[in-house]
């Protein structure tokens, strides 16, 4: 009985001590997959992930931004040119109306189109009743030297007689004034019919200056007066211009003599100039002067029409970038630079004449920036951009 008690203790003391191994081990292969779960967890946590969120978002949104095209524009070497629209007129116009008395026309030599020399008649005007009135002056003047001539005969046999003492000192002085009064109503005659024929020259209506008529307005048989108005318009030596409101900042780059090319409406033609005025004075509400661009006469040129004219102003050094880049806002127009972050940041420019590589950039570019060449619409100031670099062509 105590033997088999004995063997029954030790037996169960033997199935603890392995019932405390199997424990032991138990416990030790748990605490070394803990380990392992530890170290997996802080390599992951230290290798697989930021320990910042703002920069786990930063580089998440990175991972997503579009593609962009970008250009550094850089500076060239640009014709500055000024393109603008104005009047073609003529360069000296000259209004042509009725300076004598008037009367019926009687026929008209003159049509718009016409080229005229300087003394042409344009008009000639009834004058019977003027030209009677000059041959009444010029009997006068007849009447007038007949008595001169007897008053210096008289005047000549007196003088042969007062040595004779036939007649008297008194009586020669008398008429030596009958013979100056006499002399002086010839000599107003004589005027009187230079005013009269002058007059009835001026009844003819004659072209003050060679040139082209641009506008003619009386018919044959229209009475005409000096309140008839202007009848007859010429261009000066058929010299044409073309008038255009340049801003203050183009007057201030363009110069008398500075070459322009003009292109009328309606037509492909282009025609050679120079600007030949500007105007001293900026208008105070549009802020504008007048330039005048001299042309030569064509028929193609029509006084009144519109036209439009680019101006050579000389040389200017600045970025030229394609239209697609440059961006309109309510503030004026913006390009979208790209900083070294990759972000779009929004620049105001001023945009200056057109070229045929793009548009001058006159301010807020230097050249060494990133600019978005395409895709400007559809982003926004701060957005993070993936930049593809392009050369400029």
């Amino acid at each position: 009985m105590n033997y088999e008690t004995t063997m029954s203790g030790a037996l169960n003391d033997e199935m603890q001590d392995d019932n405390a191994d199997r424990n032991r081990r138990r416990i030790i292969i748990a605490a070394v997959i803990a380990a392992i779960l530890i170290v997996a967890g802080g390599a992951y946590y230290f290798f697989g992930k930021s320990n910042d969120p703002v920069a786990s978002a930063e580089a998440e949104k990175a991972a997503q931004a579009q593609t962009v095209s970008v250009v550094v524009p850089g500076r060239d070497t640009v014709a500055r040119t000024i393109n603008a629209t104005g009047t073609l007129a003529a360069r000296r116009e000259i209004p042509v109306g009725v300076v004598g008395e008037g009367g019926r026309v009687l026929q008209v030599y003159a049509d718009a189109g016409d080229w005229v020399s300087q003394g042409d008649i344009l008009v000639s005007v009834d004058r019977s009743v003027q030209a009677q009135q000059a041959a009444a002056l010029e009997a006068q003047i007849g009447v007038t030297r007949a008595d001169l001539q007897l008053a210096q005969n008289e005047l000549d046999r007196a003088m042969q007689l007062v040595a004779r003492g036939f007649i008297s000192k008194a009586d020669v002085d008398r008429k030596t004034a009958t013979r100056d009064a006499t002399r002086a109503r010839v000599n107003v005659a004589n005027a009187q019919l230079a005013e009269t024929r002058a007059r009835n020259a001026r009844l003819d209506i004659r072209a003050p200056v060679s040139g082209y008529v641009l506008e003619r307005n009386v018919e044959t048989g229209q009475t005409v007066s000096a309140g008839s108005g202007i009848l007859f318009r010429i261009a000066k030596d058929g010299q044409l211009e073309l008038q255009t409101k340049l801003s203050e900042d183009d007057l201030a780059q363009v110069d008398v003599g500075i070459p322009a090319t003009v292109t009328p409406v309606g037509t492909d033609r282009v025609f050679s100039g120079n600007i030949w005025q500007i105007s001293p004075m900026i208008d105070a509400q549009s802020r504008q002067g007048m330039a005048r661009v001299a042309l030569p006469f064509d028929k193609a040129l029509r006084p009144g029409g519109f036209a439009s004219v680019e101006v050579k102003s000389g040389a200017m050094t600045a970025p030229v970038l394609p239209e697609s880049a440059v961006q309109t806002g309510p503030n004026g127009s913006f390009v979208y630079i790209v900083s070294k972050d990759n972000k779009v940041k929004q620049r105001p420019v001023k945009v200056g004449p057109v070229t045929a590589n793009g548009l001058i950039i006159q301010e807020g570019l230097d050249g060494t920036e990133r600019v978005v060449l395409y895709a400007g619409g559809f982003l926004n100031p701060d957005e993070t951009i993936n930049p593809k670099l392009l050369k400029k062509k």
